[in-house]
């Protein structure tokens, strides 16, 4: 029986409703594995596995050296929140200052403050699904209802089924949640499909929440489009910004709400009374990646593209297993119902722990990003490879290649 079972009577009824990021439970049978002598591929963490940039480390110390360990204000530092605006903006082609920006300890504080600000319980919140599941968690958690739209595979892409949230709109819906370069898919709008939203968002009166954690990695040299840079847009929508993926600064656990100046006073407010600031002295060194060298995050996105290739290579060239091949985030998304039914798997979890057992390749699937809705019927895996070395994404893919092409593959007792 578990804690919260124990303690129904005790604990607050919502903390029910609380969902989890199933990704560290894959984690920990990795970890449990290689604990247990065997070697283990981690394909399961979206970790971006590179050292910070040491210009940023640099700007980090200093900050220290210079005193900047107290309190700061609840917006954050001045120095950050220009920089942030001035970022965002010019990659957009939009015009932002800092007074639209609140500095957040990470992107996940972006969400809870969106659906805080702007949700009242039995308001109904579209969101991604497949995506990341802590959007429905905190939908419910917060007393909203979350209503899921999909993607779908088609020969070249993976692409929004804007057939599906459309269905989804109701009178009582209220936002939207957008995450477009998506995880875990890598799918994004073309432009006309940004159109088609945005003219629904208008239709229906929504904001927006653009989860735009992915925007800046880019591996073929394309641009990324945010939605709040159409016509009557960007008084719509919140941007979520982070400094985990592009600059290998996860752990430093900073972002930041870009948004109209009347909701960033909100969210300034929730600040003082969820966190009271944001770490002050890793504030400066987030301005200083910002504005200073970028060599160390051009470099990451040259690996990446190298990764990725190889992985997508290694995956096509496998019976039973297709995969795109995405211009953004350090994911792949393959098709695997080909190789599942070959192999006698009817389901994620069989399939995926004897992939393990066997090969010693740890991912998730898609059914860690959101229960499979009504009517789908292929299988996807989701392979992160911001997190292992090209040789070892060799060495894996190869391994797990020839176990799926070896026969019957149920796990060995």
């Amino acid at each position: 029986m578990s804690d919260i079972t124990q303690n129904r009577k005790l604990l607050a009824e919502r903390v029910a409703l609380l969902g989890d990021e199933t990704v560290f439970k894959v984690a920990a049978e990795a970890y449990a594995a290689a604990a247990a002598g065997q070697k283990v591929y981690p394909f399961h963490m979206g970790n971006v596995g590179f050292p910070t940039p040491q210009n940023i480390v640099d700007a980090m110390n200093k900050a220290i050296r210079d005193g900047k360990t107290g309190y700061c204000l609840p917006a954050g530092v001045p120095e950050l929140r220009e920089a942030i605006a001035e970022d965002v903006g010019r990659a957009r082609g939009l015009t932002y200052g800092p007074e639209n920006v609140a500095i957040q300890p990470g992107g996940k504080p972006v969400i809870g403050k969106f659906l805080l600000a702007l949700m009242d319980p039995g308001d109904e919140v579209l969101y991604p699904n497949p995506g990341f599941p802590i959007y429905s968690s905190l939908i419910g958690y917060l007393g909203g209802v979350p209503v899921p739209y999909t993607y779908r595979e088609t020969a070249t892409r993976m692409e929004p089924d804007l057939d599906s949230l459309e269905r989804g709109l109701t009178s009582r819906t209220r936002l939207l949640i957008l995450n477009d370069c998506q995880c875990p898919t890598g799918a994004e709008f073309t432009v006309d499909e940004l159109e088609r939203l945005a003219g629904l968002v208008r239709e229906h009166d929504l904001r927006v929440l653009c989860d735009e954690a992915y925007f800046d990695i880019r591996l073929d040299g394309g641009r990324s489009r945010s939605l709040a840079s159409l016509p009557g847009m960007q008084e719509r929508c919140v941007i979520l910004f982070t400094f985990a993926k592009k600059y290998a600064m996860g752990g430093w656990r900073l972002g930041a709400s870009i948004a109209p100046v009347a909701l960033t006073d909100v969210f300034i407010k929730l600040n003082t009374n969820m966190e009271s600031c944001t770490n002050h002295f890793t504030q400066y060194a987030a301005a200083e990646a910002l504005t200073g060298d970028q060599s160390g995050a051009q470099q990451i996105l040259a690996v990446l593209k190298q990764r990725r290739d190889v992985g997508a290579r290694l995956l096509n060239a496998t019976e039973g297993v297709t995969c795109l091949t995405p211009d953004t985030t350090f994911y792949l998304y393959p098709n695997v119902t080909g190789a599942m039914k070959n192999g006698g798997f009817t389901d994620y979890e069989t399939f995926r722990r004897a992939v393990l057992k066997e090969t010693g390749v740890s991912m998730c699937t898609r059914a860690h990003f959101g229960d499979p809705l009504a009517g789908e019927d292929q299988f996807y895996l989701r392979l992160s490879y911001s997190g292992i070395e090209s040789d070892q994404i060799e060495e894996g893919l190869t391994r797990m290649k020839a176990y799926l092409e070896s026969g019957r593959r149920e796990p060995k007792h």
